[in-house]
């Protein structure tokens, strides 16, 4: 009986780690001829999971997704993983998802091995949750924005802009954007014939058309840029005199966007609250560079240039 669990439950692992195995690939991986992988198959139905068989030379066995939830297998890294992610789940920016992580999260350690579960704790004992003053989103809304964007289906909403101002839009829906603290569709704008980022917390009364439209993909760049732009005063547009791989080493920030323009520089998007950070920051990462936007960074950094040039002075005599 022990080996007959053990050989399930290593079934069960391969299933959910493949989309589909054949036949005889799967009983030789078991060690098991396709009669006995065949009963191992029927053991796993009798306990909830649905496991489709496909007849044939070619045929096989997938797991595909039930009507309840079946008790999942996971490897160290990846309990670790979903643990830490309830953890910041519960602390994050969805309306209502704060007590459902944590019931799950309950849950999940209750089962964890100890050695586990003192990783867990450790992180959670280690770790403090910073509450933000960004609105939260509620996830009904998130869930509905994701699916429109899968099934390529027009969405109809409500939006208001940062001035107060309220309009109608129908929107064909790219994809789904988060910075940590706020979440955005990114979709096409039908009336307006252009692409446009809304802050999701700013929708209102969602509602898929089931109106259907082919998928388009926006410029280059375009997501990352249009998620930091709203919360930067200030879009840099500065050539590194650099390799790629050397100014990516060098810059992980978010919401920065690098280009490869040659072998030897490379094109730098980011963003900024004030001239000062900007120009720090550029700065400092100790390479040549040329700033083509906004001008009054191109200002201040000739400004600071010949600032720190008359710092500099001969040694005094002692």
């Amino acid at each position: 009986m022990a080996d007959t669990t053990a050989r399930v439950l290593r079934l069960l692992s391969l299933l959910q780690a493949h989309r589909e195995w054949p036949g005889p690939e799967l009983a030789e991986r078991l060690e098991v001829s396709p009669r006995t992988l065949r009963r191992d198959v029927d053991r796993l139905r009798e306990l909830g999971y649905p496991v489709h068989a496909t007849t044939g030379p070619a045929g096989g066995y997938r797991l595909e997704a039930g009507t309840a939830m079946p008790p999942l297998l996971l490897d160290d890294d990846e309990a670790v993983a979903i643990a830490v992610g309830l953890r910041t789940a519960a602390s994050g920016g969805v309306t209502g998802i704060e007590e459902t992580s944590l019931r799950a999260l309950a849950k999940l350690e209750q089962v964890l091995p100890s050695r586990l579960r003192r990783r867990v704790n450790t992180l959670q004992t280690q770790t403090v949750a910073v509450r933000g003053w960004w609105p939260t989103v509620d996830p009904d809304t998130l869930a509905l924005l994701a699916q429109a964007s899968r099934d390529h289906e027009r969405l109809r909403f409500g939006y208001r802009r940062r001035d107060g101002t309220e309009s109608a839009r129908l929107v064909e829906p790219y994809r789904l954007a988060s910075t940590g603290r706020r979440w955005y569709l990114v979709g096409w704008d039908t009336d307006r014939r252009d692409w446009r980022t809304f802050r999701v917390d700013r929708l209102t009364s969602p509602l898929a058309t089931g109106a259907r439209f082919g998928p388009r993909e926006p410029p280059p760049g375009y997501v990352e840029e249009s998620v930091v732009a709203p919360i930067s005063r200030y879009r840099a547009v500065v050539t590194l005199h650099a390799p790629l791989e050397v100014v990516a080493d060098r810059f992980p920030g978010p919401g920065a966007t690098i280009e490869a323009l040659d072998e030897h520089s490379c094109l730098l998007r980011t963003g900024g609250d004030s001239l000062e950070w900007l120009a720090l920051t550029i700065g400092m990462l100790g390479l040549d560079f040329t700033v083509h936007d906004p001008p009054e960074l191109a200002g201040y950094v000739q400004l600071l240039a010949a600032r720190l040039q008359a710092s500099t002075a001969p040694p005094l005599r002692q």
